[in-house]
């Protein structure tokens, strides 16, 4: 059996600090070699610059002139769009009031022509229920079933009954019909 020996951590450790070393006294002496040219010829680009240094700097000068101008001009035009938008929005609120003003000034009319409607209802079915039997069921057979089932809801039932009596039987009938299904509808709400 043959003993095998491995390095030991520590010898392992030593010789990467070595190569390390190298690599960084390598390194160190490349950039000593390279700058000193690097340095001479940045030196003597900066001499140059300074003497065409002055068109250079009135050029960007004039670019950032420019650039401020036109900067300028757009801010004044989103003012301008600023102020449009504004006044169009004032505009607007002022329509929006105007609607709603008169959309109740709608509401309180539609409220005053139903109530109107109901008093006049109201007042015709009065007349009806104060005419003789026979004359008001003259009338009613003159109407269409709907209209003179309306009238004969509103009635007093005794009144509406004499009248009814005074009525041919088939006007009676649909008028019946007519109350009938009404009071259907409203029972199965």
């Amino acid at each position: 059996m043959t003993t095998r020996k491995t390095a030991s951590p520590r010898k392992f450790a030593g010789v990467l600090r070595t190569i390390i070393l190298m690599l960084i006294v390598s390194a160190a002496a490349r950039f000593a070699v390279q700058t000193g040219p690097a340095i001479a010829a940045i030196s003597e680009t900066s001499k140059d610059d300074a003497t065409e240094g002055a068109p250079l700097q009135d050029g960007l000068l004039s670019a950032l002139q420019d650039r401020e101008r036109a900067l300028s001009q757009r801010e004044t035009a989103l003012g301008q769009r600023l102020a449009a938008i504004e006044e169009a929005e004032a505009a607007l609120q002022e329509k929006l009031a105007e609607l709603s003003a008169a959309e109740e000034a709608l509401l309180s009319t539609i409220a005053m022509a139903e109530t109107a409607a109901s008093t006049d209802i109201a007042q015709l079915t009065t007349v009806y229920e104060n005419m003789k039997p026979k004359e008001a069921a003259a009338l009613f057979s003159e109407m269409s079933p709907d209209f003179a089932a309306g009238f004969l809801a509103l009635m007093r039932p005794d009144t509406a009954a004499a009248i009814m009596t005074e009525l041919d039987p088939i006007d009676a009938y649909a008028f019946s019909v007519v109350l009938a299904g009404r009071n259907a509808d409203e029972a199965s709400r």
